[in-house]
Order: C-alpha cells, then sequence, then structure tokens
C-alpha cells in the first residue's frame, strides 16, 4: 500500500479512536510575554490556575534551519519548565508549544514545508523538543498557506506535514511505548482563508484537535466600528463566530474536534465625532494604546474594565455582544456574558469546546474587574468542564437567530427575530412593532447590569435603541426585557414584553 494510503488509514482510525462523546476541551493560550508586563498585570506561568483548563499552549516556539527552537534563552531555562510543573498539581492537565504566529510571518515555514527532506528534518527536532521540555504536544500557528506571500501549494505541503507528524508520533508510541504527543492547528475563521488554505476533511481526519481562530472579524484597520467577535450576524454578513464554526463543520470538519475561539481582549477605534458612537460610526484609527500591553486598538480583558468605569456601556442585541465608549473612544469585547453564550453555542452544536486567546488577559489575579480572578475562563470552566458531570440551567440555541434586513424608506434596515429559536420551551408572543425603552437585564456571577441597546446610525444594522428614543423605520421583533441567571442553582427566567 503506498505511504499516502496508509496514512489516511492511520489517521482514520485515529478518528474513530477518538469519536467517544469526550468531554468538552478547554483551550487555554498562554503569551509567553505576559511575564515581562508591569505589576500587576505581569503573569508568569506559575501564577496560573492548572484546574481551569485542560489544555494550555505556550506561545511561541521559533524555529532555524527548519528546526523547532526555544524563541529565547529564559524560555527553555525558565518559562518551559513553570509551565509544565503545572501538571504536577493537576496530573489530567496536557500541555503544548504552538509554534508560529502572526510575527513569524511565512518564509521560514513556506521553506520548511518545500520537501519531504526538510519536512523531515522538522519532524525529528520537534519530538526530541517536546519531550525534553515535558510538553504533550506540538500546535502549529501557520498563519497562513496560501496567503502572505506562501505560495499554493503550501496548502497541500502543509497537509504533508501534519501527516509525517501524526506518523512520526504514533511511530514514537510504538517504539518506545510512552502517550502519544498531542497534535493540533490554529486556523482561520474567515471563508476566503478557509478555502484556499485548508483541505478541511483531513485536517479534521488527522489533526486532535482544530482551534479556529473565531475573532478580529473588525479592528481599527477598518473605518467604521465593528465588533471584534460577535456571536450571530446578520444573513449577508458572514463575520461572525457561529458563522466560522458552521463553515467549518459544513465543509467536513467533525465537529467534536472543532474548537471555538473566544477573545479575552478587545479591540478598539478613535471615533470620528464623540456624538456618532455606535455599531458602524465613522472611525479615524486605533483607541490609545492599553496602559499594560501598551498597544494602539487592542485592550486586554483587565484593561478593559479599567476603560469601562466612567463608560457608557452597551450590548448588541442580535449580536450578544457588548461595547463601551467614553468620549471618543470605543472599544467592542467580550464579559462573562457574552461567553456565557458562546459556551451554550458550543454546547448546542456539540462542538468540541472553546479556545481562550489568551488566558493572560483575563483578570488573572482579580485586580481589575471586581469579579474575582479569571471572571471569563472561569465561567468557560463551569460552563463546559465542570458542568460535564453536573446539571447545567443555561441558554440553548436550536439554531442560529433567523434575521433578515432590507432597506427602508428612512436608509434604516428592517430586522426579524425568531425568538423561539432563542428560548426553547418558552412561550413567546410576538408582534412587529416600532420599539420604545428597550433595555437588557442581565444577571452574571451575582452581578445585576442593566445596559441600554444604543440608537441607531443610517449605516448601523441593528441595536436596541434608547431608553425614552424612538427609531423610526426600525421593525423588529423584540424583547422589552431579557432577564438570565447564570447562576446554575437557579433556572432561567426569560421573561417577554411585546
Amino acid at each position: 500500500m503506498e505511504m499516502g494510503r496508509l496514512l489516511l488509514w492511520v489517521g482514520l482510525l485515529l478518528f474513530l479512536e477518538q469519536h467517544d462523546g469526550a468531554a468538552h476541551k478547554l483551550v487555554c493560550y498562554y503569551n509567553k510575554w505576559a511575564h515581562s508586563r508591569s505589576s500587576p498585570a505581569s503573569v508568569s506561568p506559575r501564577d496560573l490556575d492548572p484546574f481551569l483548563c485542560t489544555h494550555l499552549i505556550f506561545t511561541f516556539a521559533s524555529m532555524n534551519n527548519n528546526q523547532i527552537i526555544a524563541m529565547a534563552a529564559s524560555d527553555q531555562n525558565v518559562l518551559y519548565s513553570e509551565f509544565n510543573k503545572l501538571k504536577e498539581r493537576n496530573r489530567k492537565l496536557k500541555t503544548l508549544v504552538s509554534i508560529g504566529g502572526w510575527d513569524f510571518g511565512t518564509p521560514r515555514f513556506t521553506t520548511m514545508l518545500a520537501t519531504k527532506a526538510s519536512r523531515k528534518t522538522f519532524i525529528d527536532s520537534v519530538i526530541p523538543f517536546l519531550r525534553t521540555h515535558s510538553f504533550d504536544g506540538l500546535d502549529l500557528f501557520f498563519m497562513y498557506p496560501g496567503q502572505r506571500g506562501s505560495p499554493a501549494q503550501d496548502r497541500w505541503n502543509f497537509l504533508s506535514l501534519i501527516e509525517e507528524l501524526l506518523f512520526a508520533f504514533r511511530e514514537e508510541v510504538y517504539l518506545t511505548g510512552r502517550p502519544r504527543l498531542l497534535l493540533s492547528a490554529a486556523v482561520s475563521g474567515n471563508p476566503h482563508i478557509i478555502q484556499k488554505a485548508y483541505d478541511v476533511r483531513l485536517l479534521g481526519i488527522f489533526l486532535d484537535f482544530i482551534n479556529v481562530l473565531s475573532y478580529d472579524f473588525h479592528g481599527s484597520w477598518e473605518k467604521f466600528t465593528g465588533h471584534n467577535s460577535p456571536l450571530f450576524s446578520l444573513s449577508e454578513d458572514h463575520k461572525s463566530s457561529a458563522y466560522a464554526m458552521e463553515y467549518w463543520q459544513n465543509l467536513g470538519a467533525p465537529p467534536q474536534k472543532l474548537i471555538m475561539g473566544l477573545p479575552a481582549y478587545g479591540r478598539t477605534f478613535l471615533l470620528f465625532e464623540s456624538s456618532e458612537n455606535g455599531l458602524q460610526a465613522n472611525a479615524v484609527g486605533p483607541g490609545s494604546p492599553g496602559t499594560y500591553t501598551k498597544k494602539a486598538g487592542f485592550l486586554a480583558y483587565y484593561e478593559v474594565c479599567s476603560f469601562i468605569h466612567g463608560a457608557t456601556k452597551r450590548r448588541i442585541s442580535y449580536q450578544y455582544v457588548p461595547y463601551a465608549f467614553k468620549g471618543k473612544e470605543w472599544v467592542g469585547y467580550d464579559d462573562a456574558f457574552s461567553f456565557s453564550h458562546k459556551a451554550s453555542f458550543i454546547k448546542e452544536k456539540h462542538l468540541g469546546g472553546a479556545m481562550v486567546w489568551t488566558l493572560d488577559m483575563d483578570d488573572v489575579k482579580g485586580t481589575f474587574c471586581g469579579s474575582g480572578s479569571y471572571p471569563l475562563v472561569s465561567r468557560l470552566h463551569h460552563l463546559l468542564v465542570q458542568a460535564e458531570s453536573t446539571s447545567v440551567s443555561s441558554l440553548t440555541y436550536w439554531s442560529s437567530p433567523m434575521m433578515n434586513s432590507s432597506g427602508t424608506d428612512s436608509g434604516r434596515p428592517t430586522m426579524t427575530t425568531d425568538l423561539a429559536s432563542l428560548i426553547p420551551g418558552g412561550k413567546v408572543t410576538t408582534s412587529k412593532t416600532h420599539m420604545k425603552s428597550k433595555s437588557m437585564t442581565t444577571t452574571s456571577g451575582g452581578e445585576t447590569v442593566t445596559l441600554e441597546s444604543d440608537n441607531m446610525s443610517s449605516r448601523e444594522q441593528t441595536t436596541a435603541p434608547d431608553e425614552n428614543t424612538e427609531t423610526p423605520g426600525v421593525t423588529m421583533t423584540s424583547v422589552d426585557q431579557y432577564s438570565v441567571s447564570l447562576d446554575d442553582t437557579t433556572p432561567i427566567a426569560v421573561s417577554t414584553t411585546l
């Protein structure tokens, strides 16, 4: 039997072995630079909670002469050891190291992928590297095959590398009897990149899990405000987490291997006018850098917590995510409530779990947000990991919201939402009406927040309007109050008044 067919059968057997209804994964990336941030935002590997995530991934390793290497001497002398000592406290924890990333670029990957011999050089360096530093696997963070100067054939060479890595990992098991090394990849959530970069069906066979970067859909590279990681979008807008995950699944990836990416950060904009501050408002560039991450257009979640003190907070009703603005500064971000919605989507769609970029950008020490340590990731752990063995009351998505938009005489869109798809077993009476004084009240972790959805600009797709404000020309099926208790000991209460 030729090698290609043999590898395919090996991968198929692996897929069948793992198709066992296993618990959800919670995959958390850790940024090696987090330890060098100023206090109190500094996070070393030893500061991490080893029981929070099922898989921890260290970013990043590098490559030289087609061989994997540590990015810095301090990584292999200090950080790798601290990182993998977490497994002494939690024997079930799996650790991986990731190679690549945006700043790594594509030339070195392309050179390594080019021939079977160069790929073998890489693979022969990977196994001793992982074993020496006590990692349980490798994560491939190639952004992206066939893009950014990477030639079209890298799509197939990348697949060959994955096949050959898996074969070598399984061969090591045969020779040594050690547990097989894990193999994952970080992949795009953009349909245009997916089509060019990946053979989805075969990646779904050979990889142990697939981390879909279902975020960075909007950012300061655009001229209008938009959310970094909306859960849903309108029918003509493909930039959402739900669309990305369904796209991968429709192309043949097994849902239990798909890990939906959630960002522990927000994307910021500088508004053209402070008075025009809703979704799709005019923007002239990135927002101010965060105090600790020091990157324009970007705030870690703990920096968002500081920003929203004194800011106006609103929630985009059909995207299930919040944003806030203060003066000309605007940020779209995720919070514990939006993470809860996304966890419910993951469970309803039978996906493999959630991935967080990055664990250290949550409020690790509980210093900034007033919600205890890890307010975001602990919510995912509670709903996806801990809830595997307990009864969980959570929102269930029977399907994505059925939303359609069309122009009106006022130039504003019309949207109809099927509430029955969001409230299983609930009794909902719907009617189409102009809305007044709509607000959203949420209860999460014992905290009740009432957020006024924002008044729409002429380009805006929809949010509920401000209190005591009419939005002429907007028609939608909606709820006056959407109250959700995320305390698992209390049943969910959803009240609707139309």
